[in-house]
Order: C-alpha cells, then structure tokens, then sequence
C-alpha cells in the first residue's frame, strides 16, 4: 500500500466521515471495472455494464465499510469478493430465466444426477439424451442456454455458502466456521478433481486464468458453443454435488 492510500485509510478509520470513505471508494473503483469487465461477457445478455459497476460500487462501499485493517487479509481481497456478490445478487433478483427454460435445465439436471448415481461416474450428453428420450442435439442446446443460469446458481451457491475471506476480515470466526470453511473449500477441490479431463481444463481457463468463453475454445480448438456445454455440464454437476454437501 503506497503512502497516498494508507494516508486515505487512516482519515477514514480516525474519521468514519462519508467524504473520507467517498475518497477511498475512488481510490479502488478500479477494481468495480476489473470485475465488471470479467463478468460482462457471461452476463451481458441479462445485465450492463453501467448496471454492473452501480452495484459493484455499491459492494466497494460496503467493503470499505465493513473492512478491518487488523485482519491479515488485503483488502483487494476482501473488497473483490464484496464486489463480486453485489453484482451476483442483482442478476438474480431479476430473476430472467424464462419457466420454460428452467424446466428444461432441470429436466437435464435430473438427467445427469439419476445417470450418475446408477453408473458411478459422469453421464455423457448421449446417454443423458437416451434416459430423457429426447435428442441430442436438444441435450446440447439446453447446456448451451443454460450457461449463464448455472454460473449464476452456482455463484449464489459459493457467494451464499463459502464466505472465505469475507469471514476473516468482517467478524471474528469461531472454530466451527473455520473448520466449516476450510471443510467447504476442500470439497469444491474434490469435486472439480473429479470431472473429466476437458471439463477441469474449461473451469481452470474460466475461472483462474479468466479467460472468456471465446478464447477457451481457441485454446482448445472447440467452438464457442461447445465451451459453453462443457462449461454447462461441469456447473450442472458442481452445484448438485455442493449442494447436496450443504443439505447433508
């Protein structure tokens, strides 16, 4: 932290004043546009830009709020996720997916965990296509259109269930919650550790190195739209296997 920002932070702790947490709030609205220009491409079609940083602002001001320097975490850290779950929270209050959209992505979510229970393993789109007795061209278009449904349901999932840093920095955690915490994170690892070699290189490209769909399909020599299925069909089994894990 440069000598400018700690002289911020120190106002404002000493202070509490809105103009001092106003000038905080501009020193790091670069972060808003960071994660607004992350999550635009998987979101624009639902939400813009400008909607984004208003909310993302929001979860900045928040952050600054709610943040204490005590706590051995950055607040790029802190902030980011306040920010992220602003954002998430908008799009779903919209509530956008269509009934007969969120019919059909559970008719294939049901597909896929019925499939799975009996063989063991993860269900291909043909064997999950002859189960439902429907196309496969149908299983792969429902994957396609829910991409932007299941990243939202499985960011409510995390934004709702793994607080993380947002735990550390906001109150005192007491020893169940971190051992319910790093239990959490576990879980999420050996989850991913168990999809197939294509559907953990999708959600690494994503999410760690994010990337957008566009130029995962261009690392691995996919169309756009096949990222999106395989994108789809690795959210489909993340979030039943999570939230089984938190209704256990």
């Amino acid at each position: 932290m440069d000598g400018k920002t700690q002289a911020l932070w120190d106002v404002f702790l000493k202070t509490r004043s809105i103009d001092a947490r106003n000038d905080l709030v501009m020193e790091y609205v670069h972060l808003v546009k960071i994660i607004a220009r992350r999550l635009l491409p998987t979101y624009h079609k639902h939400v813009d830009f400008d909607d984004m940083m208003g909310s993302g602002t929001l979860g900045l001001m928040d952050a600054v709020d709610k943040f204490d320097p005590a706590k051995e975490v950055k607040f790029e850290t802190y902030a980011s996720l306040r920010i992220r779950g602003e954002i998430i929270d908008q799009i779903r209050k919209q509530d956008w997916a269509p009934i007969s959209l969120r019919q059909k992505i559970k008719r294939v979510e049901e597909g896929y965990s019925k499939l799975e229970s009996s063989l063991g393993r993860s269900a291909t789109e043909r064997e999950v296509a002859e189960f439902l007795d429907m196309p496969e061209s149908d299983v792969l278009k429902t994957l396609d259109e829910s991409h932007t449904f299941n990243v939202v349901c499985l960011d409510e999932v995390l934004v709702d269930r793994m607080k993380g840093e947002e735990y550390l920095v906001s109150r005192d955690e007491t020893p169940e919650e971190a051992v319910e915490n790093k239990e959490m994170i576990e879980i999420l690892a050996q989850y991913i550790d168990m999809l197939n070699e294509k559907e953990r290189q999708v959600i690494a490209l994503y999410y760690y190195e994010e990337l957008t769909l566009k130029e995962i399909g261009q690392v691995l020599g996919v169309t756009e739209s096949r990222v999106s299925q395989i994108h789809s069909k690795a959210m489909i089994t993340l979030k039943a296997k999570l939230t089984k894990a938190f209704n256990a």
